[in-house]
């Protein structure tokens, strides 16, 4: 072999050696309280539901280059719980305090993908919220060491600066390219700031779908047209224009989202490195402040968009399995080149992600456990949580309410002794005013305005009652799951089918709550003082369980 022919082989072996060891990029666009809510989904559901309204232009292009999965769902309906088992790939119940929103400690000894791929070389940081409250230095994403934030937050609090800057003078479109601005400087900072050749892991996890918003501002903003969602609401929402007004004030900070993610493509592609960046796009569960959705274990609480495109992943795929975000941190670590932690419960997406199969791929993915314990700390006598678990599969869901003498969305005003009913703008401003569980919100005024009106008072009970210790919905008749089949004598086998398998999974992974001694939770650890009469519990057991 000559020389000269001998130094091209060398040359490509080295390119080709290079390309290979090349890691893909994590751009992880995470909204905080965005469900289900993107045009992309709009095909998936059909005619006549809320997506037939929003506009996710930038969304619906990475489910175009990727993949769009139908049945998406978090393992708790509540921020911090949701997060703690996202950073972990494990069921919060397998994180300690870790999992509490008020109080919460993380504890440093479970390992989390993103301080697992910054020690395998990655360049990390986030913009707003990943896991709070009290993050401490050792916790996901440290403190503020590897926050790019200083051009600015208010992006988090968007209808109402955007609302500001209008009054103001500014148009509409003038003041959200302001905010779209602060976001990419930020992103833009993080990127400046990546040493050279090193590949990089970003959290995008903006808040302003958290409530509280502007009144209005869907249609002032984004021109949103109220009764557009006239017939299209869910059936245990009343159809009433004061809800419709909220759904598409909420439908605006969705599409605010939207642009916040086409701004951030933007700049991955201005730096050459789209092709090499796995997007993923998804929110840490349903709709706050109405029934059925944030803090609830139905549909519409725990289901959230999950869209993933980038390198070796066929696009234009819907996909049917059932995955619970557990499921991102092994994968991400598996993209990355970084061994899975063999606690993770979660299993990676990556065989999914790179096949080219359509509908469902892994024939085992048929089923997801959710959960919940606690949300407001003080939303029940003695800082009791509402302990529900759940198993959802391709036809039913089955729910497991452990206490069903509590209140699931918090105690009423009453006994929390109060003598004055709370007033509309109360209701609407205060989450932890009454049903604390439930964020304060116009829809949830309107509810308890409403109550002893006949007509709208079953709607109330639905929303606020007590329920039974045993739920089961046929998801495929009934998708707003709003009739109970569980006390049917021709539904009895397939209740006890799902309570067994769902009890199975919760003994497998150490659940406290059915491995202990049922009250785990009710007296969990927490920062803060606790009333006299209240000794703090224990933390349950920690046993590996099969990844799903």
């Amino acid at each position: 072999m000559s020389r000269t022919l001998f130094l091209l082989f060398a040359v490509a072996f080295t390119v080709s050696a290079s390309a290979a060891e090349k890691r893909p990029n994590i751009l992880f666009c995470f909204a905080d309280d965005w469900g289900r809510y993107a045009s992309a989904y709009r095909a998936l559901d059909g005619p006549g539901t809320i997506n037939d309204v929003v506009e996710t232009p930038n969304v619906d292009k990475v489910a175009q280059r990727g993949v769009i999965f139908r049945h998406a769902h978090v393992t708790a309906p509540s921020c911090t719980p949701c997060r703690s088992s996202l950073l972990s790939g494990q069921y919060f119940w397998r994180t300690g305090r870790g999992a509490i929103l008020q109080g919460a400690v993380w504890d440093s000894k479970i390992p989390t993908y993103p301080l697992l791929l910054r020690d395998a070389g990655y360049h990390i940081g986030k913009m707003f919220k990943v896991w709070s409250p009290g993050t401490p230095a050792d916790a996901p994403y440290g403190g503020q060491e590897y926050a790019y934030e200083k051009a600015g937050r208010e992006f988090n609090q968007f209808s109402q600066a955007a609302t500001k800057a209008v009054a103001g003078g500014k148009t509409p479109a003038e003041a959200k390219a302001a905010l779209y601005e602060q976001v990419r400087k930020n992103f833009a900072a993080f990127m400046a700031a990546r040493p050279e050749g090193q590949p990089f892991c970003f959290w995008f996890g903006p808040t302003n779908t958290h409530r509280k918003w502007i009144k209005g501002s869907g249609k002032a903003l984004w021109g949103i047209e109220p009764e557009s969602l006239k017939g299209k609401l869910p059936s245990f929402l009343p159809d009433v224009p004061e809800v419709r007004e909220d759904v598409a004030d909420y439908l605006g900070e969705a599409q605010a989202v939207d642009g916040a993610i086409g701004t951030l493509l933007a700049e991955v592609e201005k730096a050459g490195e789209l092709n090499n960046t796995i997007v993923v796009i998804s929110g840490d569960h349903g709709m706050p402040g109405m029934p059925h959705g944030k803090c609830n274990l139905y549909e519409f609480g725990t289901g959230v968009s999950l869209v993933i495109a980038g390198p070796q992943i066929k696009g234009g795929r819907v996909v049917d399995d059932f995955v619970n975000l557990t499921s991102l941190a092994p994968t991400f670590l598996d993209a990355g080149g970084v061994a899975v932690p063999d606690v993770m419960t979660g299993r990676s997406l990556l065989p999914i992600l790179h096949s080219d199969k359509e509908g469902q791929v892994e024939a085992d993915r048929t089923w997801v456990v959710t959960g919940r314990e606690r949300h407001v700390e003080s939303a029940r006598d003695d800082f009791l949580p509402y302990p529900q678990r759940s198993i959802r599969t391709p036809t039913h869901r089955l729910i497991i309410n452990f206490e069903p003498d509590r209140w699931p969305m918090g105690n009423p005003y009453e006994l929390d002794g109060s003598v004055t009913e709370p007033t509309t703008e109360a209701l609407t401003e205060d989450t932890r005013i009454t049903f604390k569980d439930m964020d304060g919100s116009p829809t949830k005024a309107w509810l308890i305005g409403q109550r002893n009106v006949p007509q709208w008072k079953p709607f109330y009970e639905l929303a606020f009652g007590k329920r039974p210790r045993l739920e089961l919905y046929d998801t495929q008749k009934d998708p707003s799951e709003v009739h109970n089949l569980a006390e049917d004598p021709a539904h009895a086998d397939l209740r006890n089918e799902l309570e067994s398998q769902l009890m199975k999974e919760l003994t497998e992974t150490g659940d406290p709550r059915v491995t202990g001694d049922g009250k785990t939770y009710d007296r969990p650890p927490f920062a803060g003082p606790l009333p006299p009469d209240s000794p703090k519990g224990g933390g349950g057991p920690k046993k590996k369980g099969k990844k799903k």
